[in-house]
């Protein structure tokens, strides 16, 4: 055979790193002895945002694994480690390698979960001249044209009804044509904090000691980007789809049914709590959400948890989940840019350190950059919150979630960060800003109670930095949000204050402005 002459199959199948499942669209109709699968460790994807180290581990090791089980089942798999040559750069650049090598009649994808790839596949298939066949992700609930017919004729989107259409239609969680135990929200059952004795009945979590696959992915990760944020001394993520449904029983059996009382409280030195840690088996797809709801819901039906935190739980799943898909892709790629608020400022390097005197911040930073997880509400209400009422930059704080985040993929974690968290996106996300003083951290944690900051206090050497920059934060956008019924309470506050009191704040915000771009402690 010439050196020269393609080899010749009749399909390729690329599989990217979030979509490690032959569940998955891509796979239906595989040929083994005609078809094979593409795979590629790129150094774009840790370089496009700074990835931690864990959460390039996670993605590697994951990656391995599967390629692993696809051999094993005799699938033909061309596969891209990062040490080799070629496996470096970024997606077009792998997929430009392997087509070179092949006369093939198709190049097969289920729709990427970040618009840039979507586009870097059907430019690379265009410039081989041949047709990209981007097949429909089936591994949600809503496909990205029901969420379209959801979107149709409303002013304005929200996640409730949406919900409430998916539970619905899924028929999840519904006693015939009502919500199982009488309300569709639980809410207000599930905002419990855990008091000045702290969380009780908190079990060692499961943990997945690295096999030597495993071990050999953290190696080339330490190797090839040593200089990343994060430890990997600790990493334990399931990396398989039998480790991934271990997890899922041990959450439904032990933690779900504390799960909804206490899912917005924090507390030091526990960084999991009562938290299901299956949102990266889950947005890589060794879960299917379908099969994690299902567990859930039986737990319910079988008495084993009560409907607050089984409701609160698929709610997160059924419905933020699928709704900020659906947002993604309806206003991609325009959203990205979105700053409603006109936010300029540098992301604070102890964003990458957790060197700081806040005590909430450095927790939750430090079990950031340890383990690549902090549940929800840290963070919503600790990271995001202070990055809103510090003024960063949107695209900086959406590149630092998308950085260290073991389950972050654009998707999911764009609209999360730049409309929830940071309101760039001027309400499409959320009916209002979610801005607090530290007085909410104080109320659903014990971090307060080991800081040098007071909450209570909104100026002088002592305030909390939070306290502090709320106050600034409403004065600052007082017209701006003039027309938000939801933030009428909050801007009166703002009018009551004395002019001397705006003077004190004015003077202690200047002060934490100027040490925070210096980097100067706080």
């Amino acid at each position: 055979m010439s050196r020269n002459r393609k080899q010749s199959i009749r399909r390729l199948v690329v599989v990217l790193g979030d979509q490690l499942s032959t569940r998955l669209a891509s796979f239906q109709g595989f040929d083994k002895k005609r078809d094979r699968v593409c795979m590629a460790e790129v150094s774009e994807e840790s370089e496009y945002a700074w990835s931690s180290k864990q959460r390039t581990a996670f993605f590697f090791a994951a990656m391995r694994h599967f390629r692993e089980e696809l051999l094993a089942d005799g699938y033909d798999v061309s596969y891209q480690e990062i040490g080799d040559r070629k496996g470096t750069g970024g997606l077009k650049e792998a997929l430009d390698h392997s087509l070179k090598q092949l006369d093939l009649e198709e190049v097969v994808m289920v729709e990427p979960g970040e618009y840039r790839l979507a586009k870097d596949f059907e430019e690379v298939c265009a410039s081989h001249g041949v047709s990209p066949s981007v097949r429909e992700d089936n591994s949600f609930f809503c496909s990205r044209e029901r969420f379209e017919s959801h979107a149709e004729g409303r002013k304005q989107l929200r996640m409730e009804y949406f919900y409430r259409e998916m539970r619905r239609e899924h028929g999840v969680l519904m006693d015939g044509d009502r919500p199982a135990g009488g309300k569709w929200n639980f809410d207000a059952s599930n905002r419990e904090s855990f008091g000045k004795e702290g969380p009780e009945r908190l079990r060692a979590r499961l943990r997945f000691e690295p096999d030597e696959l495993t071990r050999k992915a953290i190696a080339d990760v330490e190797s090839r980007f040593g200089d990343h944020p994060g430890s990997l001394d600790l990493f334990s993520w399931p990396v398989t789809r039998s480790q991934a449904l271990e997890a899922l029983t041990e959450f439904i059996e032990h933690e779900l049914p504390l799960f909804g009382r206490f899912q917005d409280a924090m507390w030091s030195g526990e960084p999991f709590l009562h938290h299901s840690l299956l949102s990266g088996a889950m947005n890589v797809r060794l879960l299917d959400p379908g099969e994690v709801v299902a567990a859930a819901e039986k737990a319910y039906r079988d008495g084993s948890a009560p409907i607050e935190a089984v409701e609160g739980f698929v709610r997160q799943v059924l419905g933020w989940r699928e709704y900020v898909r659906g947002i993604y892709w309806k206003f991609m790629p325009g959203y990205l840019e979105r700053n409603a608020l006109r936010a300029e400022e540098d992301l604070p390097a102890f964003y990458w350190t957790a060197e700081t005197e806040m005590r909430c911040l450095s927790e939750t930073i430090g079990q950031t950059l340890k383990y690549g997880y902090a549940h929800h509400i840290q963070r919503l209400m600790i990271t995001g919150l202070f990055a809103l009422l510090y003024g960063v930059r949107p695209q900086d704080v959406h590149k630092w979630y998308l950085a260290v985040y073991i389950d972050a993929v654009e998707w999911v974690e764009l609209p999360n960060t730049l409309g929830m968290s940071q309101f760039a996106d001027r309400g499409v996300m959320a009916s209002k800003p979610y801005v607090a003083s530290g007085k909410y951290i104080q109320r659903m944690s014990n971090y307060c109670s080991s800081c040098r900051y007071r909450p209570d206090k909104r100026s002088g050497d002592d305030a909390c930095p939070f306290t502090v920059l709320y106050w600034d934060f409403l004065t600052r956008h007082q017209k701006t949000l003039s027309d938000n019924a939801r933030m009428g309470m909050q801007l009166r506050n703002v009018k009551r204050l004395s002019d001397g009191e705006k003077d004190e704040i004015a003077k202690t915000t200047k002060e934490l402005r100027r040490r925070i771009s210096n980097g100067i402690g706080v």
